[in-house]
């Protein structure tokens, strides 16, 4: 591990979540096997546990290790390389048309469904949401947009809250091939998304739970669905974004989101966590929150997704099987130019070189020398997880 400069004190650490995960998940009482996964391999990532490779700079001869990742979806410190090259992926498919954010949340009056199947729930909240846009969008505009939807579980405070966040094209592909633009500064009136959404979204429930499909008995499965009905299911959009760049970065920062993140984190001690939130009843100002530590776990844990539960899907005119054919029809209406050919295939040293510009093989101490791979560090324990481990910058 790389050692501190001579003489100067080593720099004051914030917690970590794998830390707060190791320390307070042992005192819930049970954990389902993907929580019990996500907690294990965040806690041996990046550490001697999951073994890695020793490294020397062939010039001041300084030594350091690179501990492979644990690759998990819901580790903060993982898949930063991921995100951004699945980021890239998909700015080749964007379309030199506004693009609007629609999010479509759900009273919590629900949450006993979602929590008590969350797979299923999760799916069917993905379907309703995309068939209201590209429902309402044929009957309003007369053309199916473009869309990517993005499940998110979560409020500032960790609190349970699923919800879709949509991008949608301010547009879309009519029946007879023609490209038809929405207003500039509106897509689609949020009163009738959401009425459409509510009755999709319940009717799916509905069948679900008359099928059996949820473990909950017929009586109550029924009186939630009736509290649903009577709450109102709220859709907002907002601006439309300001070009291309800005989609991609809200892609970067959206897509790949976890909970809460290391940065968030302010302290860990005596058993509770302090982490800092943006209260949006407030003017989205900067606060703190501080919690018992096992409640923080319990929270957090809320949002581990089902294993290999697919969070970001694609509709409209970029569902697959269509995507390809469609956008270089509209490319070619729009007198776009086409998508630019793939990335070639790169190392992962490569690609974090080209795309944060710091070359991890460079030594961070004499800055001229370069690491190389001297020695094998064996994995000292194995722990369950969901995807195996990889080395990562």
């Amino acid at each position: 591990m790389a050692h501190c400069e001579e003489g100067k004190p080593p720099r004051k650490q914030r917690p970590e979540l794998a830390q707060i995960l190791a320390a307070h998940a042992p005192q819930l009482n049970r954990l389902s096997p993907e929580q019990a996964r996500v907690v294990s391999a965040l806690s041996a990532c990046r550490s001697a546990a999951l073994g890695g490779h020793l490294q020397r700079c062939d010039r001041c001869g300084r030594e350091q290790p690179l501990y492979n990742s644990c690759r998990n979806r819901h580790c903060p410190k993982c898949q930063s390389l991921e995100q951004a090259l699945w980021v890239e992926a998909q700015a080749e498919d964007l379309l030199p048309v506004p693009y609007f954010h629609v999010v479509f949340t759900l009273p919590h009056v629900l949450n006993p469904l979602f929590l008590s199947e969350p797979r299923l729930s999760y799916a069917l909240l993905f379907e309703a949401s995309a068939a209201t846009l590209i429902g309402v969008c044929r009957r309003r505009l007369g053309a199916t947009p473009a869309i990517t939807a993005v499940l998110h579980t979560w409020t500032q405070l960790l609190l349970y809250h699923p919800h879709i966040h949509c991008i949608a094209s301010g547009g879309g592909l009519s029946a007879d091939g023609a490209w038809i633009c929405s207003r500039p500064n509106f897509f689609l009136p949020v009163r009738v998304l959401a009425e459409v959404f509510r009755g999709k979204l319940l009717e799916a429930f509905e069948l679900a739970h008359a099928a059996g499909r949820f473990p909950i008995s017929d009586r109550a499965g029924r009186a939630l669905l009736a509290r649903a009905a009577a709450n109102d299911f709220v859709v907002y959009s907002k601006a439309p974004f300001a070009g291309p760049e800005q989609v991609i970065r809200y892609l970067g920062r959206y897509t790949h989101r976890i909970a809460i993140g290391n940065e968030r984190l302010r302290a860990h001690r005596q058993g509770s966590v302090t982490f800092s939130y943006r209260d949006r009843k407030d003017a989205g100002r900067s606060k703190r929150k501080r919690l018992p530590g096992a409640e923080f776990t319990r929270r957090f844990l809320l949002h581990v997704v089902p294993r290999r539960f697919v969070r970001v899907r694609h509709y409209g005119l970029l569902a697959n099987g269509v995507k390809k054919n469609r956008l270089a029809l509209v490319r070619n209406q729009l007198d776009a130019p086409p998508c630019p050919p793939p990335t070639k295939h790169e190392t992962w040293q490569d690609t974090y070189r080209r795309l944060v510009g710091k070359d991890p093989r460079q030594c961070p101490a004499c800055h001229s020398g370069r690491l190389v791979v001297v020695a094998e560090i064996p994995r000292t324990w194995l722990p369950a997880r969901s995807s195996s481990p990889s080395r990562s910058p």
